[in-house]
């Protein structure tokens, strides 16, 4: 399994960045993938997950109105687009996949894409 994020970068205040992540080495159709962020000295979170069916579900309500996840089944890729960026966005960016067979589960993720929101 790999997943390969890109797209972060710095914006100011109320930019827009899209991020992305490609995915290879399981059966990227059958999967829900999900996006998680860490600001420095904060712990982990969950940002959004999208199933298998594009039903997407957000988790701060901080980026409800704000970010939009997506699936491109036909390139093995999600997107994030983040919009109304704030400085408390700022975070490294992870793509995230939990990986369960009839042997096991297993958690995957990428190597992180940092996105910095400053003037």
């Amino acid at each position: 399994v790999r997943l390969v994020e890109s797209g972060g970068g710095l914006v100011q205040p109320g930019g827009s960045l899209r991020l992305s992540c490609a995915a290879s080495g399981f059966t990227f159709s059958r999967s829900a993938l999900s996006w998680y962020r860490q600001a420095p000295g904060k712990e982990r979170e969950l940002v959004a997950t999208i199933n298998t069916k594009d039903v997407a579900t957000y988790y701060p309500d901080s980026v409800k109105d704000r970010f939009t996840i997506s699936r491109d089944n036909s390139v093995n890729t999600i997107y994030l687009q983040m919009n109304n960026l704030q400085p408390e966005d700022t975070a490294v960016y992870y793509c995230y996949l939990r990986r369960t067979t009839i042997f096991s589960t297993n958690d995957y993720w990428g190597q992180g894409t940092q996105v910095t929101v400053s003037s």
